[in-house]
């Protein structure tokens, strides 16, 4: 694309009728119309599927979501609910915070609004754990009131539709945006065009190796029309990730139970149970005596696991305790559980334990 037509590309951009009327003529053949969350779109069930599908694809939500119904099946149920329950069903989806604040917005809800999910964009954007373009869903969705989306697939649609030269993750970027999300969001079919815009971006206008030839926009995206389909939005800019080590303790009693610790609020995991880290410097046997009360009968090391994180990358190092007969200097963030009665992990720590115990198995039945 010539310099002087990128320049000028956002003010070429199409006119909101070309837009608004192409999409919602796609929606009805080619969008998704099945998403448990429509059926029925409750404002309720609305606001969880949305605050799941932040940073998590559709289909891995689906599977949470309909579980996550089954158990909380109202504000109030998940209201009154305790932080563990709910951690265990969210177990698994990963970024943490999103459990905290979705039960913390429904003790909220019920506290302050008589249970009732507000539809003004500001009141939405008050409770925890909801921003702008999730206040927009939320209300589009569940209301099918007027409001803007700029979710991940919204904003590579129209950032190609608008040829937006702007990196991703910039001030610029969403400045440039947002202004259009307003202009091409009707003031009918709200609920039916932020969906037909997110599944859009989700089935045909994708990350890589869009299909073009599919796309109910292609007349009017201008980075199709300079071919800049596969080059925009530009990639953001990456610096390498952070590694890290740690330590973790598979500690098991005379009885078969795992000792767990729950983790503190804030920080990676926040919140739910997890196995005991040894801080760096301290060895197995040590921490068991000084800061568990049990004393460390064998210590075995198993091989490293790595997890990747949105900022860094943690390289888990477990190590296999028998544990004799404990002492007494346990607190409550520390409670022996059984194999089979496991609450809400982390999922590269269910995965360590669910191989021990799978390995263990297999030993016992080919001695």
């Amino acid at each position: 694309m010539p310099a002087a037509s990128a320049q000028h590309a956002a003010a070429q951009a199409a006119p909101p009728a070309a837009i608004a009327g192409k999409l919602l003529r796609w929606f009805e053949r080619h969008g998704r119309h099945d998403l448990p969350w429509q059926h029925p779109r409750s404002p309720y069930r609305v606001w969880v599927a949305e605050i799941m599908l932040q940073q998590t694809q559709v289909q891995t939500v689906v599977r949470y979501f309909e579980r996550f119904m089954a158990r909380f099946p109202d504000v109030q149920a998940l209201a009154a609910a305790d932080q563990d329950t709910v951690m265990r069903y969210w177990a698994g989806l990963g970024y943490y915070a999103r459990a905290r604040n979705l039960h913390a917005t429904a003790q909220q809800l019920v506290a302050q609004h008589g249970g009732v999910m507000p539809a003004a964009l500001a009141e939405l954007q008050a409770l925890p754990g909801i921003g702008r373009s999730t206040a927009g869903a939320i209300r589009a969705q569940a209301f099918d009131l007027w409001a803007p989306i700029l979710d991940g697939n919204a904003r590579r649609v129209l950032a190609r539709v608008a040829a937006i030269q702007a990196r991703p993750g910039t001030a610029r970027f969403d400045n440039s945006l947002w202004p259009l999300a307003e202009q091409y969001t009707p003031t009918a079919r709200v609920a039916d065009y932020t969906q037909a815009i997110m599944d859009l971006g989700a089935l045909v206008c994708t990350r890589r190796s869009p299909l073009c030839g599919q796309c109910p926009l292609r007349s009017a995206c201008l980075a199709y029309r300079f071919g800049l389909q596969d080059a925009l939005p530009a990639p953001r800019r990456r610096a390498a990730r952070p590694q890290r080590q740690v330590e973790l303790l598979l500690i098991t009693d005379s009885r078969g139970r795992i000792l767990l610790h729950k983790r503190p609020p804030a920080g990676i995991w926040g919140g739910l149970w997890s196995l005991p880290e040894v801080p760096a410097g301290t060895g197995a046997a040590r921490h068991c005596r000084e800061q568990l009360g049990l004393h460390a009968l064998s210590v075995q090391s198993l091989a490293p696991l790595r997890h990747a994180f949105t900022h860094f990358e943690l390289e888990i190092t477990p190590l296999r305790v028998q544990a004799g007969t404990p002492t007494g200097i346990m607190d409550a963030a520390l409670q022996w559980h059984a194999p089979g009665a496991l609450p809400g992990l982390p999922a590269p720590i269910r995965r360590i334990i669910k191989q021990q115990f799978a390995d263990s198995a297999q030993g016992a039945a080919n001695p």
